[in-house]
């Protein structure tokens, strides 16, 4: 069986587009396995003479393996989705030609294939393209009707061919015209999946990012932190703990009320990218409220923990603020290690008695809780 899986898959190949090029492939060679068939059913009554018939076989049988290795290696050869699709065409062009041919009385049911290729096409061609090989379709059965009535009036009578050509020029136009229609209302489609999910993914940012810093919003952080709980419970917990500080800008209420809350916001976005600059990859740092911040250091020792806000704390002290006259700006810090068992609430509980601590003590500090 896992014989049979990989011949399958080294004949499908492991591109989603190419897979899909060869089903439409197969499409097409179910349509000529059934054509054939009839075909041989015509020589057996004696409609259609044997020799003419098996040509068109062996010509439709090789030109399905021909493009079977076309469509497989079109990378390689460089070749377009859309050529691949009007060569294919045009060849089943060539064969209902011929099938119009040989068959006799029965010939006017050939004109369905004609119709039925161009609707295989309006999937993978423009609407452009689609007017052309139904042009084309027109006139190269037109000349084949035009030669069978001027060999053989007798059984191609001049009338009856003028009559089928009409309907089948009738019937492959309003097919153009309605590829058309079809693809404006893809491409519409598409378009409108396109702008929904531009929508979802401006819907998903709000949802989890802090619009003013840039930061993860309070929401999407309980969500971080509910995950962080499952994965690290009492029962499986083994490594370093995981700790949680709570940040407040010192003074920030003296920066609106002195300069305004537009420096205000300048100053919460340099904040925000100061501390950030500093982080590990795996480390979360949220807007909580305000000027208030919570940071997440998971599997992180408290002296490890205390050595990453102390980096921060010089990246923001670096860090010029828009409109503070060369004011600089710090923060109070408290940190707490999240205990076995411990929920996240309790240990920013904790973490938030040690920043009034720190406040408490000056500011510009932090505090272990």
């Amino acid at each position: 069986m896992s014989m049979l899986r990989r011949l399958a898959a080294l004949a499908r190949g492991t591109d989603p587009g190419l897979r899909r090029s060869l089903q439409y492939w197969a499409g097409t060679c179910l349509l000529y396995i059934v054509c054939i068939m009839l075909l041989q059913v015509q020589v057996d009554t004696g409609v259609s003479q044997a020799g003419a018939a098996r040509g068109l076989m062996m010509f439709g049988g090789c030109g399905a393996l021909l493009f079977y290795f076309l469509i497989r290696a079109h990378a390689t050869l460089r070749l377009a989705p859309d050529q691949l699709a009007v060569a294919q065409a045009v060849f089943s062009l060539v064969c209902g030609m011929w099938a119009y041919a040989i068959s006799g009385p029965l010939r006017a049911a050939m004109l369905t294939m004609t119709v039925v290729i161009i609707v295989f096409c309006m999937f993978a061609l423009r609407p452009r393209q689609t007017l052309l090989l139904s042009a084309s379709a027109i006139a190269g059965m037109g000349a084949t009707m035009w030669w069978l009535q001027a060999h053989d009036p007798v059984r191609y009578p001049p009338v009856t061919e003028a009559l089928t050509f009409g309907y089948l020029a009738g019937a492959l136009l309003s097919t153009a015209v309605l590829s058309g229609e079809m693809s404006k209302l893809r491409s519409r489609l598409k378009r409108q999946k396109r702008e929904l999910t531009d929508a979802l993914d401006t819907i998903r940012v709000l949802a989890t990012v802090d619009e003013l810093t840039s930061l993860v919003n309070r929401r999407h952080m309980n969500a971080l932190l509910e995950e962080e709980e499952r994965r690290h419970t009492a029962a499986t917990f083994s490594g370093p703990a995981t700790c949680i500080a709570l940040l407040d800008i010192d003074f920030f209420k003296q920066v609106n009320d002195q300069h305004g809350h537009a420096t205000g916001d300048a100053v919460l976005r340099c904040f925000s990218a100061a501390a950030r600059a500093p982080l590990r990859a795996s480390d979360v740092l949220a807007r909580w409220g305000g000027e208030e911040f919570l940071l997440l250091l998971p599997a992180t020792a408290p002296g490890a923990a205390r050595a990453v806000l102390e980096r921060m704390a010089e990246s923001v002290h670096a860090m010029p603020m828009p409109g503070l006259d060369g004011r600089r700006i710090s923060f109070s810090a408290g940190l707490a290690t999240r205990g076995p068992g411990e929920t996240f609430a309790d240990a920013i509980s904790r973490a938030d008695k040690a920043l009034y601590q720190a406040k408490q003590a000056g500011r510009n500090r932090i505090v272990l809780a």
